[in-house]
């Protein structure tokens, strides 16, 4: 049984297996994180955007409140303005009574403007010593209002300082300002309380986000309540800094606001379970998409793993019959059945082929070396130096001193040329030059009088090294297509240079030739530049070789390019840069 089981596991060993395993493992884990991911970021967008809209629906809210205490405000402020108000108290304070006319026209203002607000429950003027001016009686302020606020109107000079709720009835709050006489320099002439309904700042449901049960509370400067839905006292997790609260074992989100204008405080809890059934929402459609890709991904992994091991199985079969190229025996490893297989085919087919493929490389070799000696036999440069030597002296015996000149030219450029085994890339300007000397003598010998030439080069710099042939190809360009379709005379210039505060030599090859169009020369340029000249034949193919050799010997120097220059019959200018120190 055990046995079985092991032959079981031993054949589920297959390399498709092993990668459709790690396929689904990476999957799962994919899956894992970015379900987790999208959760928290999820969550924590829902809250902020429902905390953005409680804080909307407490600003609007807050905007309504100071609407209102704008309204009992602007009221006190007319009527501790009014001239009758303010005559009377004057009148007080220079010793004067207070007769029934006096009385009956401040009734009459003072009901006049309390009509005006349904938020005021009454006014109470007192004079600066205390008593009781209107409603009329004994009363005095300091039965009403604490010391301390009377103070704080004092300090205030005029403006409304908010009491707070009336200790005798919480329904209503008091509201006490300063009255400044304005005929005496505004001095204190008395007091006006006034007594407000706390309903006046009802927190109304349209404030609220409509179906959800939201609670809020209004308080003032000292945090406590003015108005309130649900009459719980939450000044202690506001003090401390609660960003939640339980209400009847029910979590609530808390969001506050505070208003400049009146210093009031509106606070609004928010349940927190519409968040969470939201995110349950997005959890379980979370949970479903990553069912629906997991299932998805399982087929893919499925058809990917048998494309990648179908090869496999195929190449096995292939190098069962194998005989050829130089092989290793490679040693067995635990692995996969199909590369166990393979690895064992592979030996099989070492041990056959390793004696004839021995023997076919000693042939092969034998072969190439005795090609490559007849190849060498047939160009062997010696000869052909040896035979323009002989022709040299033949011509020179004989008297003819200028044939003798372009033999022993063209035995120069042919060494320079085709070299020999000790000769390497890189030459002196010196030599360069000295090779583009002997190849104009021997254009000469065709072109005659219409060819002159003239080679610049400070002493200087006849020591630098240059890639081989890297100049003489453009003074044949220059020769080709300048000078030799032209019946006029011709001049070549070569000239070498110094580039002044630079670390760079710049070689020109300039002729006077017919120069080339405006747009040809600007596509020609671009062509060099992208390496790419084939619809510019024999011209292009010379310049963009130079330019290639010039960016494979200084590949990693700021070197610019090479590039023309040339007008409309005036002829054509070819430029680059080598650096001055040379190169290896």
């Amino acid at each position: 049984m055990i046995v079985n089981i092991k032959m079981r596991l031993k054949n589920l060993n297959t390399l498709r297996n092993q990668i459709l395993s790690i396929f689904l493992i990476v999957m799962i884990i994919v899956l894992t994180i970015v379900s987790i991911m999208v959760n928290n970021q999820v969550g924590k967008l829902m809250t902020e955007t429902t905390e953005k809209q409680i804080k909307q629906t407490a600003i609007e809210a807050n905007g309504r409140m100071e609407t209102l205490y704008k309204q009992i405000d602007t009221l006190s402020n007319q009527l501790v303005t009014n001239g009758t108000v303010q005559q009377t108290l004057l009148d007080l304070q220079n010793g004067e009574s207070i007769d029934f006319a006096k009385r009956q026209s401040l009734i009459r203002v003072i009901n006049n403007l309390h009509a005006y607000s349904d938020g005021i429950y009454s006014f109470e003027l007192y004079s600066k010593e205390g008593k009781r001016m209107y409603p009329f009686g004994e009363k005095k302020l300091s039965s009403v209002i604490d010391d301390k606020w009377v103070k704080k109107a004092e300090s205030e000079k005029g403006r409304l300082v908010w009491v707070g709720k009336d200790p005798k009835n919480s329904n209503y709050s008091y509201a006490i300002r300063r009255v400044s006489l304005m005929d005496r320099w505004y001095s204190n002439g008395g007091y006006l309380v006034v007594k407000i309904i706390n309903s006046y700042f009802h927190l109304e449901e349209s404030t609220l986000n409509p179906g959800e049960k939201d609670y809020m509370m209004l308080l003032d400067r000292d945090l406590a309540p003015i108005t309130d839905n649900y009459g719980i006292n939450i000044q202690y997790f506001l003090q401390e800094g609660f960003q939640t609260i339980k209400v009847n074992k029910k979590e609530y989100m808390i969001v506050k606001q505070s208003s400049l204008k009146t210093g009031w405080t509106l606070v609004i809890l928010k349940p927190t379970s519409f968040l969470k059934e939201r995110v349950s929402t997005v959890r379980n459609a979370t949970l479903y998409s990553g069912a629906i890709g997991f299932f998805i991904f399982l087929i893919s992994s499925i058809i990917l793993a048998t494309m990648i091991t179908r090869p496999i199985k195929k190449l096995t079969n292939t190098m069962k019959n194998a005989k050829m190229d130089e092989l290793k025996i490679n040693s067995e490893s635990a692995s996969s059945l199909e590369i166990v297989e393979l690895n064992r085919t592979y030996n099989q087919m070492v041990e056959n082929t390793n004696h004839l493929i021995q023997v076919v490389y000693e042939k092969e070799l034998l072969r190439s070396q005795t090609e490559l000696k007849a190849l060498q036999a047939q160009i062997d440069p010696h000869f052909l130096y040896n035979t323009l030597n002989a022709l040299y002296w033949s011509l020179d015996e004989k008297g003819e001193e200028e044939l003798a000149e372009i033999v022993i030219a063209m035995s120069g450029l042919f060494r320079y040329t085709i070299g020999n085994e000790k000769s390497g890339e890189w030459v002196t300007i010196q030599a360069a030059l000295e090779q583009i000397e002997r190849y104009l003598q021997i254009m000469k010998m065709r072109l005659g009088d219409r060819l002159e030439w003239e080679i610049i080069a400070p002493s200087e710099l006849l020591s630098v090294k240059i890639p081989k042939l890297i100049i003489q190809p453009l003074v044949e360009n220059a020769i080709m297509h300048g000078i030799e379709n032209s019946r006029e005379q011709g001049t070549i210039q070569v000239k070498i240079q110094k580039i002044k505060n630079s670390s760079s030599i710049q070689v020109t090859v300039e002729d006077n030739g017919p120069g080339i169009e405006l747009e040809t020369l600007k596509t020609l340029n671009l062509a060099i530049q992208n390496d790419n000249v084939s619809s510019f034949k024999g011209m292009g193919m010379a310049l963009t070789n130079v330019n290639k050799r010039i960016k494979l010997y200084y590949n990693e120097l700021d070197l610019k390019g090479l590039r023309l220059k040339s007008e409309l019959g005036k002829g054509t200018m070819v430029i680059f840069d080598i650096p001055d120190k040379g190169g290896e």
